[in-house]
């Protein structure tokens, strides 16, 4: 087994390899990735040792299950280079960028992007209120999750040096959702912003999708629409390529423990 970390597992490990990128000056690895599909319990194990170990689990999932090069994982395809500071940048304003229209839109353009968005309109509306988060939530719903997500075919096991989910993203040099914003350290901003406020914890990652645990859902709708729009910025194709518009995906949010991302 390839290791590429100085210290040694917390946990005893199947076989596995480091993923790394190419940037130009030999290969770095990034993190570590099972051959094989996770065996049932070993994420949950690894998610307990975080604390002593620094080493953040993953469940990793390719472009495609029949995929042989294992993208992005094992194709070089990891861009850490591209990341900035995670700590430089405020969630609440990344999120206002991403929500309010360009300079170059017409009035009309923009009455026609925000119609799904109703009722807020260009304006961003700001952060959903945050949740009480009982102690050992988080934890809890996040191995739930990964345990219901091990049952999948062709979800390996990943490990990266990271404190949480959300700085593991960068750290291996995910670049998923690519097309909606190049730099992941203003994804993972959110991501940990979401964790605080929500107890939010990132599972699972694909080659464009992303799986959270949250330990407090929103209760009614009135609850689950300003984190809706919060969603709708962070990942429009959630609702210009799914829902269809603001309230039907915030009725989705309502009461769920279970977040899914996708970037086309």
């Amino acid at each position: 087994m390839t290791w590429p970390f100085d210290v040694a597992p917390p946990v005893p490990l199947p076989p596995g390899r480091s993923a790394v990128a190419d940037e130009g000056d030999g290969q770095r690895p990034l993190l570590w990735i099972s051959d094989a599909p996770a065996p049932a319990g070993l994420w949950e194990q690894l998610h307990r040792a975080h604390p002593q170990s620094g080493l953040w689990p993953l469940l990793l999932s390719p472009l495609n299950g029949a995929d042989p090069d294992f993208r992005p994982w094992l194709s070089g395809e990891l861009y850490p280079e591209r990341a900035s500071a995670l700590a430089a940048h405020d969630p609440a304003a990344v999120l206002r960028e991403w929500w309010e229209p360009g300079e170059n839109l017409e009035p009309e353009e923009i009455d026609e992007e925000f119609e799904t968005l109703a009722p807020y309109g260009a304006a961003w509306p700001g952060l959903a209120p945050a949740a009480t988060v009982p102690d050992g939530a988080a934890d809890a719903e996040a191995r739930g999750l990964a345990g219901v997500l091990q049952s999948v075919k062709g979800v390996r096991l990943g490990l990266v040096r990271a404190s949480s989910g959300a700085e593991a993203l960068v750290a291996c040099g995910w670049s998923g959702p690519v097309n909606h914003e190049n730099d992941i350290a203003k994804i993972a901003a959110v991501l940990a912003d979401w964790e605080r406020r929500f107890g939010a914890q990132v599972v699972e990652v694909g080659f464009d999708t992303l799986q959270l645990s949250l330990a407090v859902p929103p209760a009614t709708l009135a609850e689950a629409l300003p984190l809706a729009a919060e969603h709708a910025a962070f990942c429009p194709d959630q609702i210009h390529q799914g829902a269809g518009t603001l309230t039907a995906y915030a009725e989705q949010l309502v009461g769920s423990h279970h977040w899914y991302f996708w970037w086309d």
